[in-house]
């Protein structure tokens, strides 16, 4: 079988290649119906990345958020028309100890090997996760970014202490969105309260208790734990800022990815008995708790529907350079491919 894959090659040019899928083997064949860009892909798109990684990366299928349909699954335990979250780490080991996202031999879509930008995606059934046939599919297309989050809480729940009475998020983007709206739905008789640099922003949090601008914080706020979610060159203002904030032995959640090293106050992570963790990525577990809080939760779809941004249409290379450019203009959200033949 014949597979088209888009390829780029170079920043701002895409190319197609064909390759062959083999039919007979253990992997399930999924056609990709809907994608979501990230932060990642547009580094590799815009040619941000240092140009040793370039090289080294390209050329290279973009995209690890995506959906699709199964075609053919030799193990029978999905369905041709099933809908499924493509899940694009690819562990190569098991360690008992360490999650399959953080082990160092683990393949990445989109990083490490090809990623969803295909006709079709040869793919283990290990690594797919069903999905309401109902579902919003625009939505559901970026479910590996909200995975991030539900990972992220799911080790927070492991490191930090019973009292969780005020919990503060810092970043206005698509990930503190995500967060703070799960965090909400995770613990419910929490005060889930948003920091932000852009009211305009701050005000689609309508299921926070509370959001503020950086600047603006109420006299003699305190929080029990907090999570980073801005990245960048705002991350160390951010985590000094939370670190000011905070309660003894709390715990501080660390989101955002940044390029270049992040200086932090040590001093006061000793003097208040910090705890401070990383995630990345997610796996398996992740995705299957992430579309389990969809179905317990409906209105956890409304809400994540508020962050499309746009919906392409995309049958060529020209019509998939014209979403990412749309991706470059873009203020806040998601840009969705939506794949036709």
């Amino acid at each position: 079988m014949i597979n088209t894959v888009y390829r780029l090659v170079a920043p701002r040019r895409f190319e197609i290649a064909f390759e062959d899928i083999n039919l007979f083997g253990d992997n399930a064949i999924v056609r990709p119906t809907n994608l979501s860009i990230c932060n990642a892909d547009m580094r590799y798109y815009l040619g941000t990345r240092d140009a040793k990684v370039l090289a080294e990366k390209l050329p290279m299928a973009l995209i690890h958020e995506g959906i699709g349909e199964v075609l053919y699954d030799p193990t029978g335990s999905y369905q041709p028309g099933d809908l499924v979250v493509m899940v694009p780490n690819m562990p190569l080991e098991e360690d008992a100890y360490i999650g399959e996202n953080y082990l160092r031999s683990s393949k990445f879509c989109g990083s490490s090997m090809d990623g969803f930008l295909q006709e079709f995606v040869e793919i283990s059934p290990k690594r797919l996760v069903k999905l309401p046939q109902d579902i919003d599919r625009n939505v559901a297309a970026f479910t590996e970014i909200v995975s991030v989050s539900v990972h992220a809480i799911s080790r927070f729940e492991k490191f930090s202490h019973a009292r969780k009475d005020v919990i503060g998020v810092w970043g206005d983007g698509n990930l503190g969105y995500i967060t703070s709206l799960f965090l909400k739905y995770t613990y419910p008789d929490s005060k889930i309260v948003v920091f932000g640099t852009v009211r305009e922003k701050l005000n689609d949090f309508t299921f926070a208790d509370e959001t503020h601008l950086v600047n603006e914080v109420p006299e003699g706020f305190a929080m029990d734990h907090a999570f980073e979610c801005v990245g960048g060159n705002g991350s160390p203002i951010a985590i000094e800022q939370i670190i000011g904030l905070i309660k003894p032995e709390a715990t501080i959640s660390i989101l955002g990815v940044s390029e270049y090293p992040v200086p932090i106050n040590t001093r006061m992570i000793l003097e208040k008995g910090l705890r401070v963790f990383g995630s990345s990525r997610s796996g398996v577990k992740d995705f299957q708790k992430t579309v389990e809080m969809y179905v317990k939760h409906p209105e956890i779809i409304d809400y994540l529907g508020n962050l499309v941004s746009s919906v392409n249409v995309v049958r060529t290379t020209s019509d998939i350079k014209e979403a990412f450019e749309k991706d470059t203009r873009k203020a806040f959200g998601k840009v969705i491919m939506k794949w036709e033949e």
